[in-house]
């Protein structure tokens, strides 16, 4: 007959390919969505131990030795290395405090900067 109209198999394919290019496009969104949010969720918890690094420094009653000191520590089930490197700042009662934080097993890295009185 020909009133029935319907599409023909070109048609289809093209339609098919079109919908196949949007999928394709959504899963390589989908997975570098979930590579973000885990790199992200490294650098939060590296900036985390930045800062109790920096806590456990500024509350120290006695001022941290001029120098470089390295370390480590778990937090969130993983292992952190940092560094501090104290040095003096243009005002001479003024130590600036330098932390930087680096993953151990992961690629989270953060820094920090602070400044404390030199003198108890």
């Amino acid at each position: 007959m020909s009133g029935d109209r319907g599409f023909t198999l070109v048609e289809m394919l093209v339609a098919l390919a079109v919908f196949s290019l949007a999928a394709l496009a959504l899963l390589r969104l989908g997975g570098a969505t979930a590579g973000n949010a885990a790199r992200i969720e490294e650098q939060a918890f590296a900036q985390i131990v930045a800062r109790n690094i920096a806590v456990e420094t500024l509350t120290d009653p006695a001022p941290p030795a001029f120098g470089r000191e390295n370390g480590e520590v778990v937090n969130a089930g993983r292992r952190w290395r940092w560094s501090r490197e104290v040095g003096r700042s243009p005002e001479s009662r003024i130590q600036q405090v330098e932390i930087a934080v680096a993953g151990v097993d992961t690629p989270g890295t953060a820094r920090l900067t602070l400044f404390r009185r030199a003198e108890p």
